[in-house]
């Protein structure tokens, strides 16, 4: 059997009910940061994933009606015939490529606020929300029947946008699921007490959507396939109410109770992890089943499928790494795929109000604001391109002029590619990040028209000497050993001292043991990370944060709550709201950030993680000499030190508008409603 054809199985048609899928891969609901704001923004990134192959593409949570708010977080809205216009956008855009168009309906109860619509909160009981002050309104029983007449009214809606699955949507912690909770329901009516009477309504929302759907659409359920929590809804219970409503619906789309795991980064979840804990779901039911698990191996995907696990390929962040991930599989193309790094940066979009992003891919969210294919780029170019530094940015610059047929030389000083890339994916959890590399790699190494040279260090007489007819300046930034950050805004003179450590020299080999304090002013996966290398190396770590919990800014990348158990579980001292102002070679001082208090900790050594200092005093050189005959341009953290994302989004843009005729297109991201 051919490498192509040894995936057949995931290129079979599904039938969904009255619906067939043309093949297995099945891009389950997601945020996207646009919502209802963007309606093409979204359309054309939802359509590039059919075009790459996903046989049913969903939107993201899609609010039935003005009582289900998430403001500020986009998502999006069905409330009206001017929301069916704008999602039938996507909905055209993914059938145009033979794909099914999926709308996931939503209620979020007490977890929403209302702030735009000023609805009252709905709630199964009054119930503070989860971000405000505010609680919800118990739901009577008139409430709970317009409750199903918005849901009728939307699902209808969702038929007439062309949709041809529509969801049910009882966990997450939204309406529904407080339904389903024995702790929230204390109902003493119908819908309150046991299992049954619970999931009245969830019984009642299913056969209604079914009954308004008819047979032009099919139903699906995404259901936490474990529970929603021992106090909510156990394993033995979420068994049990699938068992009872498991021949309702189309499809059961199966996620697990703990958030952390099912959108768990590679720091923590391994690929496939929900296996254990959805397995059972497609035998009790005789129903098709989806799941995710962060699937990036073809091998993996087959798997499961071929024993049963489920019958759809469910995928999000994989999806939104490589849109074009089913098409490279089904032609044998595996080395071409952007494998997901799971550092979850996509889903940060969302909890920071913003069009999503991704590192592996660069497109993400431009495909019609700027008009970026994954695939493809178009613009010609001619000349020669020096790019000094061959870290993330440098790399993806050298990916893409090389496909557009310029001559480019690739030089870095160290003995390997990858700069930063490769120093933090040797630190713990971080391992699959060396993918952005590996990945440019194999692509730019089949290019004839692309050198790369390691061990090469560049001064600026060796850049203007070399004659390129363009100068790309990627040489990456190296973290501050002065305090510089957050907090200190300038440089410490009581940090300028002896046994003061950055994460360059831990990353560089430098071994701390001892009584190390770790300040972090970063707030994001460095210190946590270093912190677990410190004590792997034998060291007794107390880390220090001006914020409130160690790694905060990582709440946005659903890895706050697993970050604090892991350096508990380590034995790493935490304290916060504590700011390291000086350091004596005995004890490192600590300032209250809310007081002027003082106290003082034994210290061995310190490491400093506050903020990067950009590598750019070649870039300013060559800048000054005016040495150059062609252009100079700087990219990456040798610009504006930032995320890794950042990196490869600063290279790729470089890569596309290099030359002339290449200009950057503007901006589109206006809310627009599409005339009728």
């Amino acid at each position: 059997m051919s490498e192509a054809g040894r995936y057949d199985l995931l290129f079979e048609s599904v039938r969904i009910g009255p619906v067939t899928a043309p093949n297995r891969f099945y891009q389950v609901p997601h945020c996207t940061g646009m919502g209802y704001a963007r309606p093409q923004t979204l359309a054309a990134m939802r359509g590039m994933k059919a075009e790459g192959g996903w046989g049913v593409v969903c939107t993201e949570y899609c609010s039935i009606d003005q009582s289900s708010d998430d403001t500020p977080y986009p998502y999006a809205t069905i409330w009206d015939e001017d929301d069916v216009r704008n999602l039938s956008l996507m909905a055209d855009a993914v059938h145009e490529h033979g794909a099914l168009a999926g709308l996931e309906l939503w209620h979020g109860g007490s977890y929403v606020s209302n702030l735009l619509t000023r609805a009252p909160t709905l709630g199964v009981r009054s119930m503070p929300s989860r971000t405000d002050p505010v609680q919800s309104m118990p739901m009577d029983r008139s409430d709970i029947r317009a409750l199903r007449a918005s849901h009728r009214a939307a699902a209808l809606r969702a038929r007439d946008a062309g949709f041809d699955v529509v969801y049910v949507y009882p966990t997450h912690g939204y309406l529904l699921a407080e339904f389903l909770s024995r702790s929230l329901n204390t109902r003493t009516d119908e819908y309150g007490g046991s299992l049954e009477n619970r999931a009245r309504l969830v019984r009642e929302l299913i056969e209604e959507t079914c009954e308004a759907v008819g047979d032009r659409c099919a139903v699906a359920v995404r259901m936490s396939a474990d529970g929603h929590g021992e106090n909510h809804l156990d394993a033995d219970e979420a068994r049990d109410l699938i068992g009872m409503l498991g021949p309702l619906p189309d499809l059961w789309d199966l996620v697990v109770a703990e958030y952390d795991d099912e959108m768990g980064s590679s720091r923590f979840t391994r690929e496939g992890a929900l296996e254990e804990s959805v397995a059972y779901v497609r035998a009790l039911t005789g129903k098709p089943v989806v799941s995710v698990g962060r699937f990036t191996s073809p091998d993996t995907m087959l798997s499961q499928v071929r024993r049963g696990v489920v019958d759809f390929v469910g995928a999000a962040r994989p999806s939104i790494a490589d849109p074009f991930l089913p098409t490279k599989v089904r032609e044998g193309r595996g080395e071409d795929i952007r494998e997901c790094i799971g550092c979850n940066i996509c889903y940060a979009g969302n909890t920071r109000g913003a069009p999503i992003r991704c590192t592996q891919n660069p497109t993400m969210g431009e495909e019609w604001r700027r008009g970026w294919h994954p695939e493809r780029i178009d613009a010609a170019g001619e000349g020669t391109v020096l790019i000094v530094g061959a870290g993330p940015a440098g790399l993806e610059a050298a990916h893409v002029l090389g496909r557009r047929g310029f001559t480019v030389s690739l030089a870095d000083k160290a003995g390997e590619p990858g700069g930063r890339v490769t120093r933090e994916s040797r630190l713990p959890g971080l391992a699959e990040w060396a993918r952005v590399r590996d990945y440019r790699l194999g692509q730019f190494t089949r290019l004839p028209n692309v050198s790369l040279y390691l061990g090469s260090e560049m001064s600026a007489a060796d850049v203007a000497e070399f004659g390129a007819d363009h100068v790309l300046i990627a040489t990456g930034a190296r973290w501050r050993r002065d305090g510089t950050g957050r907090w200190h805004q300038a440089p410490v003179p009581s940090l300028d001292v002896a046994g003061v450590l950055t994460p360059d020299d831990i990353m560089e080999g430098t071994v701390a043991d001892g009584r190390i304090v770790l300040f972090d002013d970063d707030h994001y996966y460095m210190g946590p990370v270093l912190a677990e290398q410190l004590v792997a190396s034998g060291a007794r770590v107390t880390y220090v944060t001006t914020e409130g919990r160690a790694g905060s800014w990582s709440h946005a990348t659903q890895e706050l709550v697993p970050t604090q158990r892991r350096l508990i579980a380590l034995g790493v001292e935490i304290v916060v709201s504590k700011a390291v102002s000086g350091f004596d070679g005995e004890a490192a001082t600590l300032d209250c950030v809310y007081s002027d208090g003082q106290s003082r900790i034994a210290a061995d050594a310190i490491v400093l993680v506050t903020s990067r200092e950009p590598e750019d005093s070649l870039y300013h050189a060559l800048k000054r000499d005016r040495a150059l005959t062609g252009t100079l341009h700087r990219i990456g953290d040798c610009g504006q030190p930032s995320i890794i994302a950042a990196a490869v989004y600063s290279g790729h843009k470089a890569g596309r508008e290099l030359g002339p005729g290449t200009a950057p297109p503007s901006l589109r991201d206006r809310v627009v409603v599409v005339p009728a």
